[in-house]
């Protein structure tokens, strides 16, 4: 009876499983899901949304970066039909959409060493040629380093030391 006055709902009789069968708890705010299958649904929802409307712009000719716009993706949940409304800007040329695709594929995998393929997670040393390597690998002879270091360390010189000239001064 008090339930029916405050307007509240009972709590469920016991623990919900979560949907996707993944073994966890899940709830009804996040649709009977626990919220690592939740958060993953809603993300893949929020990509197809995006990709959906950026092929719309790059089939019309024109992308919403142009005209200064910013699209609203909208997440709907259906038990409590409610919207959540997220602001996200499209980038401006359609070659850097995908290129986010590729940086977010190469963060997913574990640090590994450019040559022995080893782990090396937060210990691994990163070469002024840009790849990670392991301590033993490290060294630029280690790895066989493209880097120029003699360019690079003339340049340096030359930045550091500019050319002084005297004024030229009258003979007599």
């Amino acid at each position: 009876m008090e339930h029916d006055e405050t307007g509240c709902q009972p709590p469920p009789e016991g623990p919900i499983l979560c949907v996707n069968n993944c073994g966890f708890f899940g709830s009804a705010a996040n649709m009977n899901m626990c919220s690592k299958c939740y958060r993953d649904t809603v993300l893949k929802q929020e990509q197809a949304k995006l990709a959906a409307s950026s092929i719309e712009n790059l089939v019309n000719g024109s992308t919403a970066s142009e005209k200064g716009e910013t699209i609203v993706v909208g997440s709907v949940d259906v038990q409590s039909d409610s919207v959540e409304a997220k602001a996200v800007a499209l980038p401006s040329s359609p070659t850097s959409s995908s290129s986010v695709v590729s940086e977010v594929k190469a963060k997913e995998g574990p640090n590994r060493c450019g040559t022995c393929k080893k782990r090396v997670g937060f210990t691994g040393f990163k070469c002024r040629c840009g790849h990670l390597y392991c301590g033993a690998h490290r060294y630029s002879d280690k790895h066989d380093c493209q880097f120029d270091y003699r360019s690079a360390a003339q340049d340096a010189i030359a930045k550091a030391n500019p050319v002084v000239k005297a004024e030229k001064l009258d003979k007599i």
